[in-house]
């Protein structure tokens, strides 16, 4: 996948695949100023959100996600109401997969 700024291709450089979600969630800035976000995809490293809120890149999210409980997420990048965001800590594989199977079974 490759997103186009101006005339420049950036080519996406995710190593492990996205799963498709629809999760509407908060997260906590760290200021305590709270985001809405709803959640597009998902990885067990991180994750793609749109909110209609300004975010800035390098700043923090705080928030609970469905199993795993609280995680923080640095924003890594911020494009017309998309935010992506890496996890602190990576979400071990088991916990990933039951939190995968909550989130796909509140999308239907």
């Amino acid at each position: 996948m490759a997103l186009f700024g101006g005339n420049v291709a950036v080519k996406d450089q995710r190593s492990e695949p996205r799963e498709e979600v629809f999760y509407r969630t908060r997260a906590r800035r760290p200021n305590g100023m709270t985001v809405p976000l709803q959640i597009v995809n998902v990885s067990a490293n991180g994750f793609m959100a749109r909110t209609d809120e300004e975010l800035e890149v390098g700043h923090k999210l705080y928030l609970k996600l469905p199993v795993v409980g609280a995680v923080t997420a640095e924003i890594r990048w911020s494009l017309g109401g998309r935010i992506g965001c890496q996890f602190e800590e990576m979400v071990g594989l088991v916990a990933y997969l039951d939190m995968l199977t909550e989130l796909v079974r509140g999308t239907r």
